[in-house]
């Protein structure tokens, strides 16, 4: 539905590594780096960015929800996340209250937006 998503970091270098390794645990890469923006995404085509804030007031808070696979690559999400200094917002669990297979985790990013991994396939895997 959406082409493409962007998000603006104070910390352009500490984000990168935050995204080059959670998104890793999707199945993302960089597709393309232009300097003061990078984009992420498969098969050469780059559906989220990230570029360097530079104004005078500070990000405001923003909630993304990356696809997943599976249970597993949720987890993996999480784990890279926490490994990296993340606050974890929301462990990996099962939310029923979203749909029965719904199975997401949360964690604030390097510039203090909620972002999550989600698939909706349940806890298997």
């Amino acid at each position: 539905m959406i082409d493409h998503f962007g998000i603006t970091c104070i910390d352009l270098a500490a984000s990168s590594r935050f995204y080059d390794a959670v998104l890793g645990e999707l199945g993302f890469t960089r597709q393309m780096d232009v300097g003061e923006a990078i984009g992420y995404g498969t098969e050469g085509h780059p559906d989220f960015w990230i570029s360097a804030w530079s104004g005078p007031e500070v990000n405001r808070e923003m909630h993304l929800a990356f696809s997943a696979t599976d249970a597993g690559s949720v987890r993996r999400f999480h784990e890279a996340a926490v490994r990296l200094g993340a606050e974890s917002l929301h462990e990996p669990r099962l939310w029923p209250e979203y749909h029965p297979r719904y199975f997401g985790a949360f964690v604030r990013d390097p510039d203090g937006n909620n972002v999550e991994a989600v698939t909706h396939r349940g806890d298997a895997g």
